[in-house]
C-alpha cells in the first residue's frame, strides 16, 4: 500500500472507532424519546433489555473476534464485523415497536463487539505493518482514555440533537453513510498480509458463558416483579446459570485454545484486573443514561439540551485522561493508587446523583459530573496499560480482550440490576396522586406532559426518588473495584510492555 491508501485507510478505521465508542451512548441518551414513541404505556419496563441488548451481544462475540482474525485475517473479519454492524443500525431505524428495535440492537451489537477490537488490529497492522500494534506507551494509553469519555460524552449531546432536529431513528441511519464510507475504502484500499494462525476457536466456550450471562440478565429482569424469587421459573434460571457457569469453567481447563488461557488465569495482575473491570462496569452502567432520563423527564430538558449538560464530564475526562499516562510514567510503576482515586471519585460522583431533586441548581449537577470525568479519566487512562504491560506479548491480545469482556459483562448485569431497581422503585412509590401517570405501578411517560402541577410534580418526586435508589446502589458497587485496586501488584518500568 502506497503511504496516501494508508492514511485513508486509518481515517476509514478512525470512522469505524468513532461509531463504536458514539453508539451506545447516543442511543442511551435518546432511549426516553425512543421508549415514549414506540410504547408509551409499557415501555418503561422494557428500557432495561433495549440498553441491554446491544451491550450483551457485544459482551457474548467479544471473545471471538480476536481469534476469527488470526484465523481468517483481520481485514475479512474487519468487515464482517461492520457490515453487519450497519445492517442492525438500518433495521433499529425502521423498527415499529420495542420488540424489533430491542432484536435489531442485540443484532447491531454482534456487529459491534467487533469494530473496537479488530479496527485496533487492522490499525496496528497500517501503522507498523508486520507488527502486532498492541504495546502502547502511557501517552497513547492516555488518548485512548480521551478518545472513550469523548465517546461517552459526545454521545448525549450528538442523539439529543439528532433527536431534537430531526426523528430519533436518524441516531441509527446517521451510521450509515460514515460506516458504508469506511467498508468500501477498506475494501478498495486495504492490503494486509494474510498468515493464518492455526487456531482453534472455543465457540463452545463462548456459547456456554453466553448461556449463564443470559440466564443471569433474566434473573436480574424478571426476580420478584414478573415472577416470585422462589419461583419455579427463577430457581431454574439460577440452576441454569450455576451448571452453565461450571460448565464454562471446566471447558476452561480441557479446551485446546480456551477463552482464558491457563498462563493468564495464573498472572496475578489479570486475575485482579478482570473481576475489578467486571464490578466497574457494574458500577458505571446507566450512569448516562439515567441522568438523561432525569434531565429530560424531571427537568423538563430536551434532549440536546441534556447533551450539553454532560460537557464538565468532557472536561473533567480529557485533563485527567491526558495527564494519567504521563504520571503513570513518573511513577515508574505506581499506579494503583491512581486507580483508587479513579473510583473512589466514580463513586463520589453517584453519591452526588443521589441527592438531586427536581429544583437542585444545574452547578451540583455539573460538580457531579465533573467529579464523573475527572474519575473516569483516572480509571479509562491507564486500565489497559497495566493488563498489556503485565502479560507476555504473545497474551496481550487475549489479555485486553478477556479484559473487556468482563467490563461489557458487568455493564449488562449492571443494566439489568439498575433497571429493575427503577422499576421495583416506582412500582412502590407511584400512586392515585400521580393521576394518569401511574399506570399500574407503571410510570406512563406520554402522559407526563397532559397532568396538573400536584399530580406531576407527584410523578416526578417517584421518578427522582427512585433514580437515587439507582445511584446510591452504584456508589456502593464502586467502592468494591477501589478495594481491588490496592491488591495489584505494581510493577516497576517502563511502561507500554510486559
Amino acid at each position: 500500500m502506497s503511504r496516501r491508501h494508508v492514511v485513508i485507510a486509518a481515517v476509514g478505521c478512525f470512522a469505524t472507532l468513532l461509531l463504536g465508542l458514539l453508539d451506545q451512548n447516543i442511543v442511551s441518551a435518546v432511549s426516553w424519546t425512543m421508549v415514549k414513541d414506540l410504547d408509551p404505556l409499557h415501555g418503561v419496563d422494557h428500557l432495561p433489555w433495549l440498553l441491554t441488548a446491544y451491550t450483551l451481544a457485544d459482551c457474548v462475540v467479544l471473545p471471538l473476534y480476536g481469534k476469527l482474525a488470526d484465523v481468517y485475517g483481520a481485514k475479512r473479519v474487519y468487515l464482517l464485523a461492520l457490515g453487519v454492524f450497519l445492517t442492525g443500525s438500518v433495521l433499529c431505524g425502521l423498527a415499529r415497536n420495542m420488540a424489533e428495535l430491542i432484536a435489531f440492537r442485540a443484532l447491531q451489537g454482534v456487529g459491534g463487539g467487533g469494530l473496537m477490537s479488530v479496527t485496533m488490529v487492522v490499525l496496528g497492522l497500517l501503522v507498523r505493518p508486520g507488527g502486532t500494534g498492541e504495546q502502547e506507551g502511557p501517552g497513547r494509553a492516555g488518548m485512548g482514555g480521551i478518545m472513550v469519555g469523548l465517546g461517552i460524552v459526545l454521545g448525549p449531546a450528538a442523539g439529543g440533537l439528532v433527536a431534537d432536529h430531526l426523528s430519533w431513528r436518524w441516531v441509527f441511519y446517521i451510521n450509515v453513510p460514515l460506516g458504508v464510507a469506511a467498508f468500501v475504502t477498506s475494501v478498495l484500499l486495504v492490503r494486509l498480509p494474510v498468515a493464518p494462525v492455526g487456531h482453534r476457536i472455543d465457540f463452545l466456550g463462548a456459547g456456554l458463558v453466553a448461556a449463564a450471562a443470559s440466564a443471569l440478565l433474566m434473573i436480574s429482569q424478571w426476580g420478584g416483579r414478573d415472577y416470585a424469587w422462589t419461583s419455579p421459573t427463577i430457581e431454574g434460571l439460577g440452576i441454569a446459570a450455576a451448571v452453565l457457569l461450571a460448565a464454562f469453567l471446566r471447558r476452561q481447563r480441557t479446551a485446546q485454545e480456551p477463552i482464558f488461557t491457563p498462563a493468564l488465569l495464573r498472572n496475578p495482575v489479570f486475575r485482579v484486573m478482570v473481576p475489578l473491570g467486571f464490578f466497574g462496569g457494574v458500577g458505571l452502567a446507566g450512569s448516562v443514561a439515567y441522568m438523561a432520563g432525569y434531565l429530560q423527564e424531571a427537568r423538563g430538558m430536551t434532549p440536546a439540551g441534556a447533551g450539553l449538560l454532560f460537557l464538565p464530564m468532557a472536561v473533567g475526562m480529557t485533563v485527567v485522561g491526558a495527564l494519567s499516562g504521563r504520571a503513570t510514567a513518573r511513577a515508574a510503576g505506581r499506579y494503583r493508587y491512581q486507580l483508587l482515586a479513579g473510583h473512589l471519585l466514580v463513586a463520589g460522583a453517584m453519591v452526588v446523583f443521589s441527592t438531586l431533586g427536581t429544583g437542585t441548581p444545574l452547578w451540583i449537577l455539573a460538580l457531579g459530573l465533573f467529579l464523573l470525568g475527572l474519575g473516569l479519566g483516572l480509571c479509562l487512562g491507564i486500565g489497559l496499560m497495566i493488563t498489556q504491560r503485565a502479560v507476555d506479548p504473545g497474551h496481550l491480545g487475549v489479555a485486553t480482550t478477556s479484559v473487556r469482556f468482563a467490563q461489557q459483562l458487568g455493564a449488562s448485569a449492571g443494566l439489568a440490576l439498575f433497571g429493575t431497581v427503577l422499576n421495583r422503585e416506582l412500582a412502590s412509590k407511584l400512586s392515585s396522586a400521580a393521576g394518569a401517570a401511574d399506570a399500574g405501578g407503571r410510570l406512563n411517560t406520554a402522559a407526563l406532559p397532559t397532568l396538573g402541577p400536584e399530580q406531576r410534580h407527584a410523578a416526578l418526586e417517584a421518578l427522582v426518588s427512585s433514580t437515587h435508589t439507582v445511584f446510591a446502589i452504584a456508589a456502593c458497587v464502586m467502592a468494591v473495584p477501589a478495594a481491588l485496586s490496592m491488591l495489584l501488584r505494581e510493577r516497576p518500568g517502563p511502561p507500554g510492555g510486559p
